[in-house]
């Protein structure tokens, strides 16, 4: 069975002419040489969900996190709940190839510790937004560990 794509009420769906989130998938997009869409999907299961972004391919698929202003400790979970989306679709979506998490050059401070490795292990790319174009987060380093 193949996912199904379902209507949008325009090719923009929620984020408006201007918006931080267009803005975000047109830089990402341009990085990545494909056009990417907010689009709502019906998975084989039958369970409906919109991805913020995804090319007409269904190879790439893409979450957003674009707090502005001050950083809230709960950014961190909107981070962790849009890896678990990214992860859920990689694996719903028989198309999908790459997931992808952009955020906002606030949010990077949720992706201290743990998090940021946890999304590499994974295979979640993450890049940053500069208002303009995005950039690769830069991998966590691996401590080199020796067991006995």
């Amino acid at each position: 069975m193949r996912l199904k794509v379902l209507d949008s009420p325009t090719e923009w769906s929620r984020f408006a002419e201007g918006s931080i989130e267009r803005r975000m998938l047109l830089a990402l997009g341009d990085g990545l040489g494909v056009v990417l869409r907010p689009t709502p999907l019906m998975l084989p299961d039958g369970s409906r969900v919109e991805v913020e972004g995804i090319d007409a391919t269904g190879r790439v698929l893409v979450q957003l996190v674009c707090n502005q202003g001050a950083y809230k400790p709960a950014y961190r979970n909107k981070v962790m709940a849009d890896m678990f989306k990214l992860l859920w679709l990689r694996d719903s979506v028989p198309t999908a190839e790459r997931t992808v998490l952009v955020v906002t050059e606030l949010i990077v401070q949720a992706l201290g510790g743990w998090v940021a490795r946890a999304a590499a292990d994974l295979g979640i790319e993450i890049y940053v937004f500069d208002g303009s174009a995005v950039a690769p987060l830069r991998a966590p380093s691996r401590p080199d560990v020796k067991r006995a």
